[in-house]
């Protein structure tokens, strides 16, 4: 059942049980990068160095759940250096760049760490990531996503990816775990 955080509905969200159930299992939150902790454009200096932009509220949420027990680790398909700087500056350990095959990588992130399938949330925005978007315990997508991927997460945010998106996702999670 697809549920958005607009202003609208924020209340009812946060009241629906069945999501809160959802979010109160979870213990490991992966994330993509293109188009959910950034506004998914490519940018280059002038010196040709790829440059992307990062969302503080984001980057202050996901501090706020490693706080909260709740570890948290990257998933992308592309690979770029800031994303090492990003990942190292929130302090993320589980940096997974240039990854086409993301169940893969989330199958040994689960064996690794001895989770269920319940205990993962996952926010993504593309046709790559629905391997993991339909088998995790709690499955997001910013605003901005692709239909198909909106179509069948649990949860669409109000924000689109760069601007906030991660943040609602963590919210709910923060406000489920009291």
């Amino acid at each position: 059942m697809k549920r958005s955080l607009n202003a609208g509905s924020k209340k009812k969200i946060f009241r629906n049980r069945t999501l809160l159930e959802k979010a109160r299992k979870i213990r490991f939150l992966l994330l993509d990068v293109d188009g959910v902790m950034t506004d998914g454009k490519i940018y280059y200096d002038s010196e040709g160095r790829e440059v992307k932009a990062f969302n503080i509220y984001d980057g202050h949420g996901i501090y706020l759940i490693q706080k909260a027990g709740v570890k948290v680790g990257i998933i992308t398909g592309r690979g770029s250096k800031i994303v090492e700087v990003r990942a190292k500056e929130l302090k993320i350990d589980e940096v997974h760049q240039k990854v086409i095959e993301k169940d893969k990588v989330y199958d040994d992130i689960r064996k690794r760490y001895g989770l269920k399938e319940e205990e993962v949330a996952f926010i993504g925005d593309d046709l790559i990531d629905l391997a993991v978007l339909e088998r995790v315990g709690l499955s997001a997508a910013p605003a901005n996503s692709v239909d198909d991927v909106k179509d069948i997460v649990d949860l669409v945010t109000e924000k689109e990816g760069g601007s906030g998106a991660v943040r609602e996702v963590i919210d709910l999670l923060l406000f489920a775990k009291k």
